[in-house]
């Protein structure tokens, strides 16, 4: 097999988009012991992909052997794959990414006059001049798939591939703090972050609005040292977007280990919601295996159960050291606790009254006595109110407040009408047809209904908003920030009006029907949708939103309906133009035969 064919079939594990080629180039670069790092993007890594850092450089040979395959400087022998204090160790990357991309190499190490510029197209150097530059390594990628047209044809639109370049670099950012990142795109800085602390790279990567909702957690063992920070339980989201885990300053994926914080915040969260957090782990390097994942996002763990059980005692122990979890204390005395209800109230000084005249050597039928216990003439008896009523009228004729209204605005009809629907489970809405029944789903009904209404508001361009008297400002991250700038315009068809700040949006309306207190979790729901789709140009985007927008305002599963409700529910099910199924492709009612049940009874 030529050598150029096998780069080729190698570059398939190792690069499967821009993303990746961003991913292996700062890795390098910092494994060359840079403190500052520039990513620079046109068109989403498509056209230009260039990392620019202040490491060690290479000499010119090292320069021309690091594009080899399986060339690296950082592996000896086999025990080596065992103490992995690097990033990079099978050397495949740059091989890898010259095989279907041009690249340019500019490095000079400090020690040196001059550095040296090499251009490699097809694995092949094409040239090699010495130039003058700074101390440092800048590695420029053009073209990418230049020369594998089905690989580029499959890559998706560029909103979707930059979303996952910022991934990547958010997760390299977030990992080593100590080193200043830059990130332009476009001609543009999307992110400019300098040497700083943990909890500030996290604020400056995930948001300024995102320091009130870190809870530090901290625990060292021999067997795992955790550190970091998890969402406080009010921040959690349906999506899984915040949650970062760092092995060795190393981002991996362990549902495992994520599994050990959902058991953590057990009962702090609400069902189908996700916590957020952005954890360090740190263990010995001969304690874990890398080398199982072609994007090396997976680890092998020798004491896997035994950091589970850690790592959720830490999560637990980082919410309750901050109250942020409720705590048990059986020492504590319970009678010396505020009331809640008394909390806040202030303190009132006790009054005093004295009877001057009451002597308990007094006989009760005296006098004295019995002048002191009458009532007074300015404070009339109870008595007094039913002075002048016939004891046969006694209270029927009293009318309370409290008392139920009965009476209708009609009679009631000696025949009613029969109940047309009714519901079973709060689930579904039961309804009789001519041989038999119907079941709807009632959240799946519901829908298609929204979702046919949102999409002939949108074709018809009279998507009706609703403006809002204090416009809400809303925090989002950078990627979210980036999605919302991009769905502007679809947005405002559908009724969102809003404007770009710069910490996230201003949300100056909203359709017609939608509650004010559920628009940032609509809002956040559509931008988390957006992010997961392939949306493209025109209507088919706006599709994608409208079926967004109809799931999260939908009835709910559980939801107890009134009979005007469950009728007016079918009603508008089969006034859509596909009633049968949701915008998900699935059922949304089941009928039933008569004879159905005749089977069941013989």
């Amino acid at each position: 097999m030529p050598d150029h064919v096998a780069n080729q079939i190698a570059a398939g594990e190792v690069v499967q988009r821009p993303a990746s080629v961003v991913k292996e180039l700062l890795e390098n670069a910092i494994d060359a012991g840079a403190d500052q790092i520039t990513l620079v993007i046109k068109n989403a890594g498509k056209t230009l992909i260039q990392v620019i850092d202040n490491g060690s450089g290479m000499n010119a040979v090292d320069a021309r052997l690091c594009f080899a395959r399986h060339a690296t400087s950082k592996i000896k022998q086999a025990d080596d794959l065992f103490q992995l204090q690097t990033k990079g160790f099978r050397g495949e990357a740059l091989a890898s990414i010259a095989a279907i991309a041009h690249v340019s190499l500019k490095t000079k190490i400090a020690t040196a006059e001059q550095g040296v510029r090499l251009v490699i197209e097809g694995s092949a150097c094409t040239k090699e001049e010495a130039i003058v530059m700074n101390s440092g390594t800048t590695v420029t990628v053009k073209n990418l798939f230049y020369n594998i047209p089905a690989r580029r044809n499959f890559l998706k639109g560029d909103h979707i591939e930059l979303k996952h370049i910022i991934e990547e670099f958010q997760r390299v950012a977030l990992a080593h703090h100590a080193i200043a990142f830059k990130m332009v795109h476009n001609e543009a800085d999307l992110f400019h972050v300098l040497a700083s602390n943990r909890r500030q790279r996290i604020v400056a990567i995930l948001g300024a609005k995102t320091n009130e909702k870190l809870v530090p957690v901290h625990e060292e063992t021999e067997i795992v040292t955790v550190q970091g920070f998890v969402l406080k339980p009010e921040f959690a989201k349906k999506s899984r977007g915040d949650q970062y885990f760092f092995v060795n300053d190393r981002f991996i994926k362990s549902p495992y280990l994520n599994h050990a914080i959902a058991a953590a915040f057990e009962g702090l969260i609400k069902p189908g919601y996700h916590p957020g957090y952005v954890l360090y782990l740190s263990v010995p390097p001969q304690t874990i295996d890398i080398n199982i994942h072609p994007t090396k996002t997976e680890i092998k763990f020798e004491e896997e159960k035994s950091i589970y059980a850690l790592l959720r005692a830490t999560i637990k122990h980082g919410l309750g050291q901050f109250n942020i979890a409720p705590v048990i204390d059986f020492d504590r005395d319970a009678t010396l606790e505020t009331p809640y209800a008394y909390a806040q109230k202030p303190g009132s000084m006790p009054t005093i009254e004295v009877d001057p005249g009451f002597n308990p050597f007094a006989n009760p039928e005296s006098k004295a006595y019995s002048q002191r216990s009458a009532p007074s003439e300015r404070e009339p008896s109870w008595s007094s109110l039913y002075v002048g009523l016939k004891a046969e009228e006694d209270f029927q004729s009293i009318e309370f407040e409290s008392d139920e209204v009965t009476g209708q605005l009609f009679d009631t009809l000696e025949d009613p009408a029969p109940k047309i629907c009714f519901q079973i489970q709060n689930k579904y809405v039961i309804t009789s047809l001519k041989n038999g029944l119907i079941v709807v789903h009632q959240n799946l009904a519901h829908r298609r209904i929204l979702y046919e209404r949102f999409l002939r508001r949108i074709t018809m361009q009279d998507g009706v908003s609703q403006q809002i008297l204090f416009p809400q400002e809303f925090a989002l991250s950078a990627a979210q920030t980036l999605t919302a700038q991009n769905i502007m315009e679809s947005m405002d068809s559908m009724g969102f009006v809003y404007k770009m700040n710069s910490d996230g949006i201003i949300l100056e309306a909203l359709p017609l029907g939608v509650p004010q207190h559920e628009a940032k979790d609509i809002i956040l729901s559509l931008l988390d949708n957006e992010d997961q789709q392939d949306p493209q140009e025109g209507f088919s985007q706006l599709d994608v939103m409208a079926r967004a927008l109809a799931k999260h305002m939908a009835i709910k599963s559980g939801q107890i309906l009134a009979a005007e409700a469950q009728e007016h529910l079918i009603n508008e099910l089969f006034a859509c133009k596909e009633p049968s199924i949701s915008p998900e492709n699935r059922p949304t009612f089941v009928t039933l035969d008569s004879s159905d049940f005749d089977k069941k009874f013989n």
